[in-house]
């Protein structure tokens, strides 16, 4: 497991089109989101330790922001081929078992991902009313095994302070994960496969 950090996208940055095929059947746009007081996307996939370990507070975190009004959306970018457990089925499964009320899109081609330049899983972006990118980052301080509870403090900062019509603190520690599961030749210019450190 290789531990690999955002790439933390310059704020500012307007939110990338996308367009893709969901858990649901539907397909769903960045579009379908115009009217949301602010928009979370999270790179994330169904194997990845690090994902698993704030799964549950994903959930948690549909269930108390999409009631006001911010839009979320899960996009798995993973080679499939290599890594059956992050297809479209197996996330028709995982959202079902862990209660996702958000959209959790199938990134197939990666090239969502490398346009918003993200490097692993789970990858948090929040992007402002505007579309403009108010943080990326942690969720928490928590990780797999460290005896740091779950909470989302980082992230349900940033969201409250948006939802609000504030700005998001500028300080923003970047999240940790998995690398992204790259298909053999598709890797981005900012792909590090020895991670950090």
């Amino acid at each position: 497991m290789v531990k690999t950090a955002s790439t933390m996208l310059e704020l500012g940055t307007p939110a990338l089109p996308f367009s893709l095929p969901s858990t649901t059947g539907e397909t769903v746009s960045l579009n379908d989101f115009a009217d949301s007081k602010a928009l979370l996307v999270i790179f994330m996939c169904n194997h990845c330790p690090f994902v698993k370990h704030v799964a549950d507070e994903l959930a948690k975190l549909a269930d108390d922001y999409m009631p006001q009004g911010v839009g979320i959306v899960g996009i798995s970018s993973n080679d499939v081929a290599k890594y059956p457990d992050d297809s479209m089925e197996k996330m028709k499964e995982e959202a079902a078992a862990r209660g996702y009320k958000f959209a959790y899109l199938l990134d197939e081609s990666q090239e969502v991902a490398k346009a918003y330049r993200a490097a692993c899983t789970p990858d948090f972006y929040v992007f402002d009313s505007e579309m403009k990118l108010a943080y990326r980052g942690q969720m928490d301080d928590s990780r797999p095994n460290s005896g740091v509870p779950v909470t989302a403090s980082d992230l349900r900062a940033a969201l409250d302070a948006i939802v609000a019509g504030d700005a998001a603190s500028e300080m923003q520690t970047p999240s940790i994960g998995c690398n992204i599961k790259w298909i053999p030749g598709n890797e981005p210019d900012y792909f590090n496969p020895s991670g950090i450190g």
